[in-house]
């Protein structure tokens, strides 16, 4: 089942961000590795900033997370993570598809990191194109508030 959590709910949507995080240990530049992945006060910043966060239950136990970000004439898609113990079974394509679903009248953007190959794969199979490296640079600058140094190691897909 898929509900919007609240921030309320930062401590559930926490475990399963830096969870599934590590997957991303020494794959992304280590200045950009935190330990924990993203602190409590980030996220709030992020609802505050009217990120809205979808998650996925099993068995009435939260297991994977997906957020989206409407912004003038287009829907980011944003801190897309499943427990490492669920990847591969469903639950980010189950989120993806109910988030895309939902947003049918404008554009979705994705941002990744560029080393994260099984995240590029994913998106590419549910349909999103992905950008040349100009054009990822002019959205993430657009789109997103993130280092220099995120932007240099990042790629940006499109449905």
């Amino acid at each position: 089942m898929i509900i919007e959590y609240k921030k309320n709910d930062v401590s559930n949507i926490l475990y399963v961000i830096n969870n599934s995080a590590t997957k991303y240990k020494g794959v992304i530049p280590d200045d950009c590795w935190r330990e924990p992945y993203m602190s409590r006060q980030d996220l709030i910043k992020e609802f505050n900033e009217g990120v809205q966060i979808f998650g996925y239950n099993h068995k009435k136990k939260l297991v994977g997370v997906m957020g989206i970000q409407k912004l003038k004439n287009i829907t980011l898609i944003r801190h897309a993570y499943t427990l490492t113990n669920y990847q591969r079974t469903g639950v980010g394509e189950s989120l993806l598809k109910y988030l895309l679903e939902i947003n049918q009248n404008t554009s979705v953007l994705v941002g990744t990191w560029k080393n994260a190959i099984w995240a590029i794969q994913f998106y590419k199979k549910l349909g999103f194109i992905l950008h040349t490296k100009k054009q990822t640079v002019k959205l993430l600058n657009k789109y997103w508030k993130i280092s220099s140094k995120q932007i240099e190691n990042s790629v940006v897909l499109e449905k």
